[in-house]
């Protein structure tokens, strides 16, 4: 092979380091000859799917030779009514991670900068890098945002602004009064990206939604996801609300039919069952009760999340305890490339997964280990 093929992609391109997923149980399965493997890796929910997005996928498997509405007109006004919102404000995604990218396409280009905490989320700074952009990255305060440092960090370069709240891998979150007083520090002509993933597990009355600062701050879009509380992490399917303008820019990088019908309908139906997002909050709530009452009980340190994860400090290099993990049938989640080398993020399961995550970790390979 003559050529070099890296060598020509875009220099954004070259550079980068592809999204690192959590293992998945089959392929642990084919390493090692594991069963009974349980994940607590990629921050799913342990329920299983509602069984009104079951019935509702279903429902579709005749209409698979067709295309699905490219404008997911029902799921926008269900979304629409749902979220008290006008139709023109949504953009859907194939998760929500598409539509950080559709932004980064939409605002960001060499010359550009976005900016974001020290370990947020990886795909900010792929993202960025894909378009030719640079990614500024302001230090963490306490392994969570320090806004009043990121905004001493917006340029005339800065372009658009990520912030995660609640934050993965850290699980910290910013109260309303801290994100009041950045926002109005942030120039109207500069994006600033609200990734609200995890806010349907968040139960701190300081929270801010940011679904109530956008009508003042017209340079604000709220990025959620059906994939975590309401179960949907396969289908793929995510949504933001914008101020309209900012909708049909992104709206104009979409790509035609980037949510398929089994998620269109699928959202639609778990959107309206309230039975099941109350559950899937609940069994979270006693989860983590369970597995860091266990943390405690092992002396083991963990940073205080108000996600559907923890991240727990091994006080050395983790990856050797994530292997020996391994070897016990439990898959959980390195975050070395979030520059956190000596944590492990967990993610909150079933009572039975997290007793069997615990009593790993008191096993006699990994318990020598810490």
């Amino acid at each position: 092979m003559s050529c070099d093929f890296v060598s020509i992609a875009t220099e954004g391109v070259q550079g980068l380091t592809p999204y690192q997923p959590g293992k998945p149980v089959e392929e642990l399965e084919r390493e090692l000859g594991i069963q009974n493997i349980v994940k607590l890796a990629s921050n799913e929910n342990p329920l299983g799917a509602s069984p009104r997005a079951a019935e509702a996928i279903q429902a579709q498997i005749s209409e698979l030779t067709r295309y699905p509405d490219g404008n997911g007109f029902i799921l926008k006004q269900a979304l629409s009514q749902h979220l008290g919102v006008n139709l023109d404000a949504i953009v859907l995604g194939n998760g929500s991670n598409d539509v950080l990218n559709l932004i980064a396409r939409a605002y960001l280009a060499p010359g550009y900068e976005s900016l974001f905490s020290a370990h947020a989320f990886a795909v900010y700074p792929i993202a960025t890098q894909a378009v030719g952009a640079k990614a500024v990255v302001a230090p963490a305060k306490n392994w969570g945002h320090d806004l009043e440092a990121m905004a001493s960090a917006i340029t005339d370069k800065t372009k658009v602004i990520f912030l995660a709240n609640p934050n993965n891998p850290t699980g910290t979150w910013f109260t309303r009064a801290d994100f009041e007083t950045f926002i109005k520090k942030v120039p109207e002509n500069v994006i600033v990206v609200l990734d609200e993933a995890y806010f349907e597990y968040v139960d701190e009355p300081e929270y801010p939604n940011g679904l109530d600062y956008l009508s003042q701050y017209p340079n604000l879009i709220v990025s959620r996801t059906f994939s975590k509380a309401y179960g949907l992490a396969s289908l793929r399917v995510g949504y933001s609300i914008s101020n309209p303008q900012i909708a049909d820019v992104l709206n104009r990088v979409r790509s035609p039919f980037n949510v398929d019908s089994f998620a269109l309908a699928a959202a639609v139906a778990v959107l309206d069952d309230k039975e099941y997002l109350q559950k899937s909050i609940v069994i979270n709530r006693e989860g983590m009760e369970q597995v860091t009452q266990g943390l405690e009980n092992m002396g083991l340190s963990y940073i205080p999340s108000v996600g559907n994860f923890v991240s727990v400090d091994f006080g050395k290099d983790a990856m050797p305890i994530y292997e020996a993990l391994l070897r016990e049938g439990v898959i959980v989640r390195p975050v070395g490339p979030y520059k956190m080398p000596t944590f492990l993020r967990i993610s909150i399961g079933l009572p039975e997964e997290n007793a069997r995550f615990l009593g790993a970790l008191q096993s006699s390979a990994v318990k020598a280990l810490l």
